[in-house]
């Protein structure tokens, strides 16, 4: 049986991979959309009571209003936007399906493997993100089962004594929710003070509780041992230790690298992993093969959102147009 060929195949089923997947429906492309997980699956595995950082028209896709209760929506709506999004277009979509492999061929064309099916391709955009991806502590007793690098309902942690590792947005409404559902929280933070990129709304909060001593904060200190009933940190060359139930790692996310090595695609240095493209079509090393979205940024997570990375879809587009 011949293998289907397509114009586009997206690696991504994210909100800017969606995007990509109006651009290229609207352009008259022959297109698919592939998510190793459900439609928006690092969305779906956000904290349950996440608030954007962003309005809800700054998430929004193709003029699409994004109608919220508040003015930054929530991970619920945001959730509930996408798959209307998804379904009005009625996007050519696999769910639960998983990239193994790309190969260009001589002839130009890729072979795309997965999980299910093989596909062949004349391009390909990879729209991963990068939050599956948690950058690790690397110390002993990390992989016990009361650490986790992921954060999701505050009711959990009721009552017990919880270490929050980190100072940005993640960590910061992790340790208020928790503390909030009776958890006693402490923060290690290896910085001197909370992120300067902390939520304007809520930074006077996890101050405030900090400074009434609500929730204990070790500043300029690092994680170096977990057990089953305890952590270990330095601070200025002490080392303290401290009863503890469970640790929230939220020390941030990063790209599939590994993934983007096999590709093919480089990167421009080694100090923050940044993937090759050109900034004006989003165009790889390879040709035909393009990024979209966060997963431009390489370690610097906080370069690239929803909001400022839309615009890639219709770059991509445009360019593939121009070959044709």
């Amino acid at each position: 049986m011949k293998m289907k060929h397509i114009d586009v195949l997206i690696i991504g089923g994210g909100p800017i991979g969606i995007a990509c997947g109006i651009e290229a429906k609207k352009a008259g492309l022959s297109y698919l959309i592939i998510e190793k997980g459900c439609l928006v699956n690092s969305l779906y595995h956000y904290p349950i009571n996440m608030q954007f950082f962003s309005t809800s028209e700054l998430l929004e896709l193709d003029h699409i209003p994004f109608i919220s209760a508040e003015n930054k929506p929530r991970r619920k709506e945001a959730l509930e936007y996408y798959r209307r999004v998804t379904h009005l277009h009625e996007l050519s979509i696999h769910l639960f399906e998983t990239v193994l492999g790309v190969n260009k061929q001589a002839e130009g064309h890729f072979i795309v493997d997965t999980s299910k099916s093989q596909y062949s391709a004349s391009h390909v955009i990879v729209a991963t993100g990068f939050y599956d991806f948690p950058n690790l502590l690397h110390i002993p007793g990390e992989d016990l089962p009361k650490v986790s690098h992921y954060y999701n309902d505050p009711h959990y942690y009721a009552n017990m004594e919880v270490v929050v590792v980190g100072a940005s947005n993640s960590s910061v409404d992790a340790a208020l929710e928790c503390y909030r559902k009776g958890a006693k929280v402490t923060m290690v933070v290896r910085d001197t003070a909370i992120s300067s990129h902390v939520k304007y709304w809520v930074k006077p909060d996890i101050e405030n509780r900090i400074a009434e001593g609500a929730i204990q904060v070790y500043y300029n200190s690092q994680l170096t041992a977990i057990t089953p009933s305890t952590v270990t940190l330095e601070r200025a060359g002490e080392s303290i230790t401290l009863t503890n139930d469970f640790v929230l790692a939220l020390t941030g996310y990063r790209p599939d690298f590994d993934f983007l090595r096999k590709l093919g695609i480089t990167t421009q240095n080694e100090v923050d992993l940044l993937p090759t493209f050109h900034a004006e079509t989003m165009e790889t090393n390879i040709a035909n093969l393009y990024l979209a979205g966060v997963v431009c940024g390489g370690l610097n997570t906080h370069t690239w959102f929803i909001e400022n990375s839309r615009i890639h879809a219709s770059m991509i587009v445009k360019h593939i147009l121009e070959k044709k």
